[in-house]
């Protein structure tokens, strides 16, 4: 019976995605309009970014990007200590809009 279970559980989070990797957090469409602005020159990179904000959250659990092309701004989530934190990048100079506590 725990096997059965188990399987099940297993199964819930591979089919809800639980176990994404920060990078494919985004949706396509979010990758592809970064993509086009980084080599259009309009934006930072997604490493570059991160190169520079992960250091600053230490404790913290990277769970991954989002991109939004319209405000050209990079909101990274975080987790800690139960609470999810989100930090608001300018993509195109790499500072910190806003973070949420």
């Amino acid at each position: 019976m725990k096997r059965i279970i188990s399987s099940f559980v297993a199964l819930g989070i591979v089919a809800t995605g639980v176990m994404a990797t920060p990078a494919m957090a985004q949706s396509r469409s979010e990758q592809e309009a970064a993509r086009q602005e980084m080599k259009a020159g309009n934006v930072r990179s997604l490493r570059d970014i991160e190169r520079r904000i992960l250091p600053q959250m230490k404790g913290a659990e990277y769970l991954g990007p989002e991109y939004d092309s319209a405000a050209k701004a990079y909101r990274l989530k975080f987790m800690r200590k139960g609470r999810v934190v989100y930090v608001d990048v300018d993509a195109r100079s790499g500072k910190i809009i806003r973070r949420s506590r």
